[in-house]
Parts: C-alpha cells; structure tokens; sequence
C-alpha cells in the first residue's frame, strides 16, 4: 500500500516525461489520420454487424469490473498466502487502472468527442468534437478509457513477470479483446488505437517502477 501512494504523483508525471510525450503525440497524430482519411466511420459502418458486435458487447461491462475485481482479487489473496509479491502485483495493477483512468478522463474533459452510439441520424458523425473543458464531461470523448485501463494493466503485468511470459501474453490478448469490442460499439477505432498507446505507456512506467519493489 505505502508503495501505491508514494509512487502515484511520479508515476503521472513519468507518464508525461521525457521521451514518453512523444507518444501521447503519436496517439494525437494517428488519430488525425483515421478521423480526416475517413477510416474511423468506414471501420464504423463495416463492423456494424449484429452478429459480430454481439460477441464484443461484453467488451464494456468485462473492462468496467475487472480493473476493481482483480487488483482486490490479488491484494486479499497475497495476503492470505503471505506472498507479498502477489500483494504488490495487485497494487501495481490497481494503481495502472487509476492512472488510466485519470489521464484518459482528463483527455476527454478537453475533446468532449461525440460517440458512435449517438449515432441515429446515418450522417458521419466520426469528425465531431466538442473542444474545451467538460463540454462533453468525462465519460464522453477521446481515448477510450475502457482500452486504455486495459492495456495500463496488461503492460504492467508483462513487466511484473518477466519469466512468466505467457501471463504477460494473456493480458495482452484481454486488453486487445476489450479495445476491440469498445471500438465496435461505444468507440471509434482511432478511439482504441490512442488508448492502446496511451496505455502501454502507463502500464510501461507503472510496471518499471513496482519491478523495482519485487524480491526474489
């Protein structure tokens, strides 16, 4: 727990230092590129299918619980065990699902972007943005947070067991599975991409700095 909070404000900040802008850049410039080329609507309309968003409609409320579920899971089980490794995965994995979730809401309290589920008219809503602050509140806009609390935590995990390599894998797989679904129904696709690396670069500077609390 003393690790959680002593390393919260250096983590946000890591997430933004250095090399690490770059990155959040690339996110803003890949997205420019699949909202003006037209992509994000023609990926829109090509995965409009019933069948095919059935199967990712879990998508939304799977990334909502797992990151309360899991790190909870892993804190109480190193603790029952006594595996203080265990204990520190579930505060290093809880604390990549805070920093995702803040980084992305503040995002999209200044982008306020109008989501595909809106859409009713049939006109390509994919290029509206409302810029400014809370002009969409927190929960609309640009990234996805579903993705990027996703990919914060897979990272984070491929980085806590580095020997353990499929573990890191399977997360991977989760966090691509949820982007995916969201960006088929409440998302853009440039919506996932941005969370995606937006992501990786929490779960990268989250999973560096608990790497250095393991023993063992």
């Amino acid at each position: 727990m003393k690790q959680f909070f002593s390393t919260l404000p250096r983590n946000i900040i890591g997430c933004f230092k250095g090399r690490m802008i770059l990155w959040h850049l690339l996110a803003i410039l890949l997205t420019t590129i699949l909202v003006t080329s037209g992509f994000d609507w023609r990926y829109y309309v090509s995965t409009h299918d019933p069948i095919l968003r059935s199967w990712m409609i879990p998508a939304a409320p799977i990334g909502g619980l797992v990151p309360i579920t899991l790190p909870l899971i892993l804190i109480a089980s190193g603790f029952i065990v006594s595996d203080a490794r265990i204990s520190l995965a579930g505060w290093a994995i809880g604390q990549a699902a805070l920093i995702g979730s803040l980084i992305s809401s503040a995002y999209k309290a200044f982008t306020g972007r109008a989501h595909p589920s809106l859409h009713e008219t049939g006109a390509d809503i994919s290029q509206v943005f409302h810029f400014g602050f809370l002009r969409g509140g927190v929960f609309w806009g640009w990234p996805s947070s579903h993705t990027t609390i996703a990919f914060a935590m897979a990272v984070t995990v491929f980085m806590l067991w580095p020997k353990q390599r499929w573990i890191g894998w399977a997360a991977i797989t989760y966090a691509s599975y949820i982007g995916l679904g969201i960006s088929m129904t409440i998302h853009w696709f440039s919506d996932f991409v941005a969370g995606a690396i937006i992501g990786t670069v929490i779960g990268a500077v989250v999973g560096k700095s608990f790497s250095r609390g393991q023993t063992g």
